[in-house]
């Protein structure tokens, strides 16, 4: 159960760390980061690939702790999820990444959402 956890672990420190860059980069003012390896731009394609897979972690370890009634929630979680993937992809679509960009994914409903799901389901599978 270990690696399933630590493997969550590491989805959610991707995400959390990712919007807390996302969080300073727009107070910056920045016009464009066109460099592609730029630190946002890693930030992005890092939560971008651990939302990919939040869902089945979390499926393993709620069945591996054999939680009762996690599937909704589960459900609920993941199409938040998909849907701050699609504001995530849209931005790193760009050519260039503004802070008024990242400002505007930060103010997302979507990525909200999922931050308030991974808090809640983070307790809960602890």
């Amino acid at each position: 159960m270990g690696d399933a956890f630590s493997e969550w672990a590491q989805y959610i420190e991707a995400i959390e760390s990712g919007y807390e860059l996302m969080l300073a980069y727009a107070a910056q003012g920045i016009e464009g980061d066109d460099a592609p390896d730029s630190q946002i731009r890693h930030a992005l394609k890092e939560m971008y690939k651990a939302l990919d897979n939040l869902g089945e972690s979390a499926a393993r370890i709620a069945e591996e702790r054999e939680l009762v009634d996690y599937r909704d929630f589960l459900d609920e979680m993941n199409a938040d999820a998909k849907r701050a993937r699609a504001g995530i992809n849209l931005v790193l679509g760009k050519p260039a990444i503004s802070s008024q960009l990242i400002d505007n994914l930060n103010a997302s409903i979507h990525l909200r959402a999922l931050l308030t799901d991974l808090f809640l389901i983070d307790e809960a599978l602890k």
